[in-house]
């Protein structure tokens, strides 16, 4: 922490006072913003970046006639002649597409983004915080994209078929080791990272890049936001159960803290669970994103997590009879990352260094401990060329040491992997509508001494001005879960190939996607020689394993979103048709996962009102029942749970002073109060069954956020 103290201050001290200013806007011809485009002084170098909304603001001390050169990838750069020397110069720069990409073909299959990594992606920040029912949660919103199931038991993303640990988050190409917080059995748990961190989200849903890995289903890519100048700003957010205060310092430092306690809100809510004492924590952290120079820049980022919480859980052998589980969790976590520019732009290079450390002290029934710790250092170079013609090429590499140790009441069981990888990738504009990605990704395992090689493919073809179909195909591969590594370390990887046909239409601010895909799951691990089944998630392995499983995943998913018929409306509708089964674990039969279901709709609609500065939203999700295990059926997994139906609604109201505002914010999850349930929780004679319910059947808050500003 001292270090990233320092590394800012010497930033900062590098600043000088500029005797000119320029500021403005860089759009594409249909006036779109274009965030990220460089904005620099030709033959000085002396430059800046823009932001999330395409603005730009450069100080300089140089004075007199220069050119200003404004570029970016996928756009023909311009160039502009100016005199310096003025107190102020506004300037409005559009840049035309490359001649050779016709509106902007790109590979978008199993991607849910608008367009790639340099233009606009689908869900930005304002999407995240805006959605109903969501919580300002990333990976809430993102359940209401085609390809995910709701799953309310348990935290993460369940990908078409997929469970939880399928998934890989990262944060500027880093893997985040504990994207969620510490969970207790049976209640979800949010993600650690306030979405303002990010400037906009890419959720690929399979066939993705092969700059990632150790995800046989989907990754989570987060990029964090880049400097803006801009104004001091303090802000403070209060609600019944948190408190938080930031500071941002010329959009170059961020501080904040955040203590949260549960008890008045759930003094006021009733709970479905008995605590003895609620939920507790403490957060702080800090970003730093500084430019070096014209071509490169740098951003840190730290933070440390507390919490503390005692709850009284079922036996499920004799109604009413609990036993108290005590949950300790600290959490730190830091990345780092260096870009930097080469040969006016034709060269790019990022290097990251990420470190995180997280302890999970677990106290059941006062005597027994199941604590948990797990580290992971990763670092990771990518270096790119941008040719000619918008084709690029890429290489990277990226080495993670990884220690994981569980303490199961008096055993203690530990392991260390240091996992390699290297990847090459190219992206190929090939004549006017045609676009493809090919790359291969190398892994190899210290703790499983095995290596593998993962090709991947992806094509585009523009069918329409602004219609196109892509296909994406690839292997990939994962470690088994340490659960199963603990006993047998001559394991091989789990392994899925997929196959998606997509298409989509985007125009005039609406996007039509159709996307069907088959997922075929290899070398899953398998519990052998046991007799009968054992539910419980957080059971103890024993048995002998192998990679004789198997499974499969296909479906349709159906996205539309329109936000222009409707004036400062924005809504969008998601479905997703799924047929996935496996033979894996403790399994008995190629069975449906309990996490997976088959039909699951979304319904998301947000209004803005500018003149009052009122913004409502609602949402409506609708999941079919998912399968669980009953003692008495005859068929396994053949029983199913009742329909998940969800109604959420959001107001919030601004309040404008000077440039300093207010907002008031209350929410409805569930407004009608249906009594979903997760699954059941059988006693050991199978004679009993308990509700696996979520935390509360309908949740109100109510909060403020103050920010003010000079």
């Amino acid at each position: 922490m001292k270090a990233l103290f320092l590394s800012a201050a010497l930033l900062i001290a590098s600043l000088s006072h500029a005797q000119t200013q320029l500021h403005g806007l860089v759009t594409d011809k249909a006036g779109q913003a274009i965030p990220g485009a460089n904005v620099y002084l030709k033959d000085n170098f002396e430059g800046t970046s823009t932001d999330s909304l395409g603005r730009f603001r450069l100080r300089t001390q140089i004075t007199g006639p220069h050119t200003l050169v404004v570029s970016s990838v996928g756009y023909t750069s311009q160039e502009r002649s100016l005199r310096l020397g003025t107190d102020t110069t506004a300037l409005r720069l559009t840049l035309p597409d490359v001649a050779n990409l016709l509106g902007g073909v790109t590979i978008s299959a199993g991607l849910f983004e608008a367009g790639d990594g340099t233009r606009m992606t689908a869900l930005k920040f304002m999407d995240i915080v805006t959605t109903a029912g969501a919580g300002a949660d990333i990976t809430s919103v993102m359940q209401n994209l085609p390809g995910t199931a709701r799953v309310g038991e348990q935290e993460g993303l369940f990908v078409r078929g997929g469970a939880a640990s399928e998934t890989n988050t990262l944060i500027d190409g880093m893997i985040v080791q504990n994207p969620f917080y510490s969970s207790i059995p049976d209640v979800a748990q949010r993600g650690r990272f306030e979405p303002a961190m990010f400037k906009g989200t890419a959720f690929s849903t399979g066939g993705y890049s092969a700059q990632y890995g150790q995800a046989l289903s989907s990754v989570l890519l987060l990029d964090t936001q880049d400097k803006v100048n801009d104004a001091n700003k303090l802000t403070f957010d209060a609600n019944l159960a948190n408190a938080a205060l930031s500071y941002t310092h010329h959009g170059s430092i961020t501080g904040r803290v955040s203590y949260t306690n549960m008890q008045p809100y759930f003094a006021l809510m009733r709970q479905t669970r008995s605590w003895a004492k609620a939920p507790e924590g403490l957060d702080a952290s800090i970003t730093v994103k500084e430019k070096l120079s014209a071509t490169s820049s740098l951003k840190l980022y730290a933070m440390s997590s507390h919490s503390n919480s005692t709850v009284n859980l079922p036996t499920y052998e004799r109604p009413a009879e609990v036993y108290p589980l005590r949950l300790r969790n600290q959490n730190y976590f830091t990345t780092n990352s260096y870009q930097r520019l080469f040969d006016e732009g034709k060269w790019e290079l990022k290097a990251g260094f990420s470190y995180s450390h997280n302890y999970d002290y677990i106290n059941v029934a006062e005597t027994k401990s199941l604590d948990r710790y797990d580290r992971r250092l990763q670092y990771r170079t990518v270096l790119t060329r941008y040719l000619k013609g918008n084709h690029v090429l890429l290489a990277g590499a990226e080495v993670h040491h990884i220690h994981i140790t569980n303490v199961l009441v008096t055993a203690k069981y530990s392991l260390r992997d240091s996992y390699k990888a290297a990847f090459a990738e190219g992206e190929f504009h090939l004549g006017l509508k045609l676009a493809a990605r090919v790359g291969v990704r190398a892994e190899q395992a210290g703790v499983l001494g095995r290596a593998n090689a993962a090709p991947r493919l992806s094509v585009a073809y523009q069918v329409g001005a602004h219609s196109q179909v892509s296909v994406a195909a690839g292997q990939f591969y994962q470690t088994p879960d340490k659960n199963y590594i603990y006993r047998n370390q001559k394991l091989n990887f789990e392994q899925a190939n997929h196959l998606i046909l997509n298409f989509q239409h985007t125009h005039n601010d609406r996007t039509f996607r159709v996307e069907g895909y088959y997922k075929q799951y290899a070398q899953l691990v398998r519990e052998q020689g046991l007799v009968g089944f054992d539910p419980d998630p957080y059971r103890l392995v024993t048995a002998a394993t192998d990679n004789s499983g198997y499974g499969y995943a296909r479906g349709l998913d159906v996205f539309f979103r329109d936000q222009k018929t409707i004036r400062h409306g924005d809504f969008w509708v998601s479905y997703s048709l799924l047929d996935t089964k496996r033979l894996a674990g403790n399994f008995e039969a190629l069975a449906t996962p309990t996490y997976a279901s088959r039909h699951n709709v979304s319904l998301v609609y947000k209004q803005f009102l500018p003149k009052l500065g009122v913004s409502v939203g609602g949402t409506h999700r609708y999941a079919s029942g998912r399968t669980y295990f009953a003692h008495e059926a005859t068929e396994f997994l053949g029983d199913k749970l009742p329909a998940y139906h969800n109604l959420s609604l959001s107001l919030s109201k601004v309040l404008f002073v000077k440039r300093s505002y207010v907002v008031l914010y209350t929410t409805v999850d569930n407004v009608l109060g249906t009594r979903n349930v997760f699954g059941y929780r059988y006693s050991t004679d199978g004679k009993s069954r308990t509700q696996v319910q979520p935390p509360a059947y309908r949740t109100v808050f109510a909060g403020v956020s103050i920010s003010l500003s000079k």
